[in-house]
C-alpha cells in the first residue's frame, strides 16, 4: 500500500497566504470604481469596480501576471509591484501592511502612520510631559513623539517623515549631531545595536535600504560599521546641549510595546535637578511653538 505524502507545514502556509492574497487583490479590485482612479467608465462595463487589466495598466505589470497572482499562481512578488499595486489598489495604511504579510514580504517604505500608535499611547506620549518620550521601531524610525522630545535634539517637526531615523540624523543632521554630547562614542553604540538587532532583519528590504543610505552619505558609519562590534539594547545616560536651555543629563530608558524585535516607547528622565528645571523649560518653549501633539 503507497503511502501518503505529507504536505510541509510551511508549502501549505504557502498555499493559504496565496489564496488569502490573491481574494484580498480580488476583492479591492471589484470594489473601486473607474472614476476613484481617473479612469472613463465606458458604456459596456460589466465588471464591477476595476478590470485586471486596468490593475495591471495602473501597477506597470503584464496582465497575465497579475491574473496569475488573482489565481493564486506560485510566482515571486518583489516589494516593487506590491507597492505599485498597493497605490493602484488605494490601499490605506493597515491594508498595505495586510498586502505585504500576505505576499510574506516587509513593506521597506516607512510608514508615517503605524498601527502600533494608538490613540492610547499618543496620550501617554503627551502625558509624560515635560519628559522627553517617543515610539521607535527596532530600526530606529521614529513613529510618534511628543512635544518635548520633537526640541531635544532638533526641531523634529521640520524634519521630512522619511528621515525621522535615529541612525541617519545621528550621522547626517547637522543640528541632532551637535545636541549630543560624546557624539563618537554614542556612534559607535548605536552602529553597534543597529548591527546586533539586524541579523534577525538581514534579507528585508527596508533594513538593506537604510544601511545602503547610511553608508552612500556618511562616511563615519562606514568606519563605525566596519568595525563588526555589537551590543544589546539597554539604558544608558546621556547628555544633550539643547539650543534653547543648554545642557540635560538624561537617563535613557526603553519600555518594549511588545516582542523585544517590535516597536519601543523610549523615555528620558532627568538625572539632576538642574536638567529637570531645563526640561520643564524646554516643554513651555515647546508648547509655545506647538500647542498641539505631533501626528
Amino acid at each position: 500500500m503507497a503511502q501518503e505524502t505529507a504536505v510541509p507545514a510551511t508549502a501549505s502556509l504557502s498555499v493559504i497566504r496565496r489564496h488569502e492574497l490573491a481574494a484580498f487583490l480580488r476583492h479591492r479590485r471589484e470594489h473601486i470604481t473607474p472614476e476613484q482612479v481617473g479612469l472613463p467608465r465606458g458604456r459596456r462595463r460589466r465588471t464591477p469596480g476595476l478590470r485586471r487589466e486596468e490593475v495591471a495598466q495602473l501597477s506597470a505589470v503584464g496582465v497575465t501576471w497579475y491574473t496569475w497572482l488573482e489565481q493564486a499562481r506560485d510566482i515571486q512578488v518583489s516589494v516593487q509591484v506590491l507597492d505599485a499595486l498597493a497605490r493602484a489598489l488605494l490601499l490605506d495604511p493597515s491594508e498595505r501592511s495586510h498586502l505585504f504579510q500576505l505576499a510574506g514580504a516587509v513593506d521597506p517604505t516607512p510608514a508615517t502612520v503605524c498601527p502600533s500608535i494608538t490613540p492610547a499611547i499618543a496620550h501617554v506620549l503627551e502625558q509624560l510631559e515635560p519628559l522627553p518620550a517617543c515610539v521607535q521601531n527596532s530600526r530606529y524610525d521614529i513613529l510618534a513623539y511628543n512635544r518635548t522630545y520633537g526640541l531635544l535634539l532638533c526641531d523634529l517637526d521640520a524634519v521630512p517623515p522619511e528621515d525621522r531615523n535615529c541612525m541617519v540624523l545621528s550621522y547626517t543632521n547637522d543640528d541632532w549631531r551637535s545636541s549630543i554630547v560624546h557624539l563618537p562614542e554614542v556612534h559607535r553604540l548605536m552602529a553597534a545595536r543597529f548591527r546586533a538587532t539586524m541579523a534577525g532583519h538581514l534579507a528585508e528590504p527596508g533594513w538593506k535600504m537604510l544601511l545602503k543610505r547610511l553608508r552612500t552619505e556618511s562616511q563615519e558609519f562606514r568606519e563605525v560599521w566596519d568595525r563588526h562590534e555589537v551590543i544589546e539594547h539597554r539604558g544608558r545616560r546621556k547628555e544633550f546641549i539643547n539650543r534653547y536651555v543648554g545642557r540635560v543629563r538624561l537617563d535613557h530608558t526603553d519600555l518594549w510595546l511588545g516582542p523585544e524585535a517590535g516597536p519601543r516607547l523610549v523615555t528620558y528622565a532627568p538625572a539632576d535637578e538642574e536638567s529637570r528645571l531645563r526640561l520643564e523649560r524646554l516643554h513651555a518653549i515647546a508648547l509655545e511653538r506647538a500647542p498641539r501633539l505631533p501626528a
